[in-house]
């Protein structure tokens, strides 16, 4: 009988790991400055997770570089090349703004157009707190920016990055851009946090 009771425990408590493994998978960012490690919300932000995670897991962010870089308010990227080529996206993806979760210094975002459901691939991490990119209100201009995870590991690696110097693009659309093109070398899904990478220049 104990032993059918201890059977039992440890399997609800597996259980009960797996799911929070389900609730916030974990991703890693390869940069040449060192990884970023994100833990996603998936239980506020099911849909924004599930999209993020398959451009993941199909190596779309492989390559594609950090294209707009605003000292004091975020970097931004997941969706050109380093000419700066747009890469084709997938259907855009319903706003989740309204889950309660915050643009507070280290979550990671949707980037969107003015339609507050057009967000597809594109993400942004903010390196301070946005608290006017929140959800307001369900109009047009309350919608807000939907934050679906934090950076667990590497915020340093998040500030150099913020800090590189920008401009130099003809392309006004890219004045915010790093002058040496500053790319997300691989993005793999994990399940627990790891220590990162050496960091190399």
């Amino acid at each position: 009988m104990l032993h059918k009771l201890l059977l039992a425990l440890a399997c609800s408590l597996l259980l009960g790991q797996t799911a929070d493994a389900a609730d916030t998978p974990q991703v890693r960012m390869q940069t040449r400055f060192g990884d970023i490690v994100i833990e996603l919300e998936a239980d506020k932000a099911p849909q924004t997770v599930n999209n993020f995670l398959g451009y993941a897991r199909d190596g779309f962010y492989d390559g594609t570089i950090f294209h707009r870089v605003i000292p004091g308010f975020m970097i931004q990227g997941g969706g050109y090349t380093p000419a700066l080529q747009p890469k084709p996206t997938r259907s855009s993806i319903r706003n989740e703004a309204d889950n309660g979760l915050k643009n507070l210094r280290g979550t990671i975002a949707m980037a969107r157009t003015g339609d507050p459901h057009s967000a597809s691939a594109q993400f942004f991490i903010n390196v301070v707190n946005n608290p006017f990119l929140d959800h307001r209100g369900k109009s047009l201009d309350g919608w807000g920016y939907a934050v679906f995870g934090r950076v667990i590991q590497g915020m340093e690696i998040v500030d150099r990055i913020a800090a590189l110097p920008t401009g130099g693009s003809n392309n006004p659309l890219f004045q915010d851009a790093p002058r040496q093109a500053f790319a997300i070398d691989h993005v793999s899904v994990i399940t627990s946090a790891v220590p990162p990478r050496t960091t190399g220049h």
